[in-house]
């Protein structure tokens, strides 16, 4: 009798148990997946190996392919996955509209944008060699932070038009949709404008790439993405109360402006951070928090964990299944992406139509 009852009838401490199992499950698979990623590739490792060269330990090839090449990757592809899920789950919610992402607000493309300023005009890319995978990016520093000013400037335009013009949530999605169109084109005309070997960076850098990351990179991704994380989960109840709609959560004390404004900010820092130093992934953001719903439902205490676990899970099984697929040639990610998550993006929107259908 004293068990807490949900107001369907239900058992709230059975309904909570089952999110946070859900939450536990999306950990295990996690580490098991990343467990797999590390000793995987053309050169395979088994795990006891992988354990003594995280040590420092074991043959010295082993420890060098691990350490320096595969677990920074493995790390970044983690922390990538986790912040564009959180970052989309977020934008979702406050904006009301599940295409909601790094992506359809043009942020990614902003930052394609400020990428092709610093190669063709600061000197950011060069070749190295004769060979075609020879095209580098020659200051990563430089182009990263070019493509994070960049895809900033898109966010203060959206976040500007809101505040200013008191500018609706549908509002916003569509000024992203321009924007993104906008920086699309300016990238486009700077390709057809740069040489050879400029265009060939540019579309090097677009392609997405784990493997370019540092530990430095990695470190100022995490902590954006684990900051906002933490922002998030601090007003999961008043991204709650968005879900009932606006008049509600402004009758339960929420000050939806605000809300959706800073988390707006948070969402879009992350996304602006990790695409500056990673490139373009695509669908990450999207489909993660669509996914997590089937399982967790619009519950954000749980959603928006889950949300960015999926994340980091499909980018590292992503990554994987690029290096491994063509191995010893390594696929770009953003297209692996793209690729995986269009399909399964389209299955969940038809499973949706027919469940909605029959309802």
């Amino acid at each position: 009798m004293n068990k807490k009852k949900t107001a369907c009838g239900g058992n709230y401490d059975q309904y909570v148990r089952r999110k946070a199992l859900i939450i536990v499950a999306l950990v295990v698979m996690t580490f098991m997946t990343a467990i797999f990623a590390i000793c995987a590739g053309s050169a395979d490792i088994p795990v006891s190996e992988v354990l003594k060269a995280l040590f420092g330990l074991g043959a010295a090839k082993n420890v060098m392919v691990t350490v320096n090449i595969r677990l920074p990757r493995i790390l970044m592809a983690i922390v990538s996955g986790f912040g564009l899920a959180s970052a989309g789950c977020v934008m979702q919610g406050v904006l009301k509209n599940p295409l909601a992402s790094a992506s359809t607000l043009g942020i990614s493309q902003g930052a394609s944008f400020g990428a092709a300023i610093a190669i063709v005009f600061l000197g950011g890319g060069t070749i190295m060699g004769n060979n075609a995978d020879a095209v580098t990016i020659n200051n990563p520093y430089l182009t990263s932070f070019c493509a994070f000013a960049a895809s900033m400037l898109v966010t203060l335009i959206i976040l500007g038009l809101s505040k200013a013009r008191k500018a609706s949530p549908e509002t916003m999605i569509l000024a992203g949709v321009a924007l993104s169109s906008l920086f699309a084109g300016a990238t486009a005309l700077l390709q057809y404008l740069s040489t050879d070997v400029e265009m060939a960076a540019i579309v090097f850098w677009t392609f997405g790439d784990l493997g370019r990351a540092s530990m430095k990179s990695i470190g100022v991704a995490a902590l954006v993405a684990g900051g906002s994380f933490i922002y998030f989960m601090f007003n999961r109840w008043n991204y709650n109360a968005l879900e009932c709609g606006e008049h509600t959560a402004t009758g339960l004390g929420v000050n939806v402006s605000r809300v959706r404004l800073v988390g707006m900010t948070f969402a879009s820092l992350t996304a602006a951070t990790i695409v500056s130093f990673v490139g373009i992934i695509n669908f990450v953001g999207l489909i993660a928090p669509h996914i997590m719903r089937r399982f967790v439902g619009n519950d954000y205490r749980f959603l928006l964990p889950a949300s960015a676990l999926m994340g980091a899970m499909v980018l590292l099984i992503s990554d994987t299944f690029a290096r491994l697929i063509l191995s010893p040639v390594i696929l770009p990610i953003g297209a692996i992406t793209s690729f995986l998550g269009a399909p399964l993006f389209l299955y969940l929107i038809f499973k949706g139509v027919g469940r909605n259908a029959e309802n």
